[in-house]
């Protein structure tokens, strides 16, 4: 059948109609199917898809934590012994200040000396020397680790020869040589956060009963701060962290004032299998120590410091002439050193 002109022009006029509805509908299907992808792109459920994917992508590649080396760690224990007690004002003192400075710089850290001048609870002034190392100086997130690097001058707790030297080993070289065998791992594998090393002067140079007469330099820090504003997520002590089966409670300071970091230090100890050391009891034992002018300084801080179990105080060697070379303990200088770089390569 042919169509006449006029029906063949009314059926062209209706097919361009139909056509352009057609068109029109499947122009609008078009739009409704975008919008669905892209709602569907902006759905809670994509958007925590994106997210994870940028943290993913963003993230840093945790550090392997290294090994501490407990014969390292020894050695620098002695070397310190061996220029005899650190006593403030002595060639001994003089010397190994020095020592350590080098030993830091070597290590790759940015090392300077806190100079300045204090009283004594005897009216003597000594001009002390606060060492402070820093890893990444730059870094917002950082640990502090710290310990005294002073002799007491007198073996006072003794029953004999009360007013001679002693050699100091535990009783502050035990800790800073802990200190010394981290940064010089940290030179080998680095960690990704920052970290702050200070060794406090005449914190031993105290008299019973003023307990201000005691951690003059980390006193003198607190008020003096190396850096303008300065802040670390948290800081440790290391006190007498040296002697032979140490063990170390959560010292009750500790707890009242940084909580947090006492459980990451314990937490870690005890997963890579050092709870033996690190036991889960609460004791109230110390007066008063570095870690308590750091908190007051504005870092959250702990102190880590052994315990006699059986006295409830310190060590029997504590200020006598028993605190020597034989009393060190490579083991557990291990758990402590090994467990405060776990701390350190698991802090983000």
């Amino acid at each position: 059948m042919v169509l006449s002109g006029q029906f063949k022009n009314k059926a062209i006029s209706v097919s361009l109609l139909l056509w352009e509805k057609v068109s029109e509908g499947r122009m609008r299907l078009c739009s409704i199917y975008m919008l669905v992808i892209f709602l569907a792109a902006c759905s809670p459920e994509k958007e925590k898809q994106a997210e994870s994917e940028a943290t993913k992508t963003s993230e840093v590649k945790k550090v392997p934590t290294p090994d501490f080396n407990a014969d390292s760690a020894y050695s620098l224990v002695k070397a310190q012994v061996d220029f005899g007690p650190r006593i403030p004002g002595t060639a001994a003192h003089a010397k190994c200040a020095d020592y350590l400075v080098a030993k830091l710089k070597s290590a790759g850290f940015d090392v300077i000396i806190q100079n300045g001048t204090v009283q004594t609870f005897d009216k003597k002034q000594f001009s002390l020397k606060n060492i402070i190392a820093s890893y990444k100086p730059e870094a917002q997130s950082r640990i502090l680790i710290s310990s005294h690097w002073d002799t007491r001058p007198w073996a006072d707790e003794d029953t004999k020869n009360k007013d001679k030297t002693f050699e100091g080993a535990n009783d502050g070289a035990s800790g800073v040589g802990i200190a010394l065998e981290i940064a010089r791992q940290i030179s080998f594998s680095k960690p990704n956060i920052g970290l702050d090393i200070i060794l406090f002067d005449l914190e031993d140079y105290g008299t019973n009963g003023n307990e201000n007469s005691w951690c003059l330099g980390s006193q003198y820090w607190a008020n003096n701060p190396h850096k303008p504003n300065y802040f670390a997520n948290f800081g440790i002590l290391l006190d007498m962290v040296g002697g032979p089966n140490a063990i170390f409670p959560k010292e009750k300071k500790s707890v009242d004032m940084a909580s947090f970091a006492v459980d990451k230090v314990w937490k870690a100890a005890n997963e890579i299998g050092y709870g033996n050391y690190f036991v889960p009891q609460t004791k109230d034992f110390v007066g008063v120590d570095d870690h308590v002018f750091i908190n007051k300084g504005g870092v959250p801080c702990i102190d880590l410091i052994e315990y006699n179990q059986t006295s409830g105080g310190f060590g029997d060697y504590h200020h006598t002439h028993q605190d020597n070379m034989s009393l060190i303990d490579k083991n557990t200088l291990k758990a402590v050193g090994q467990t405060l770089l776990e701390v350190i390569y698991s802090e983000k």
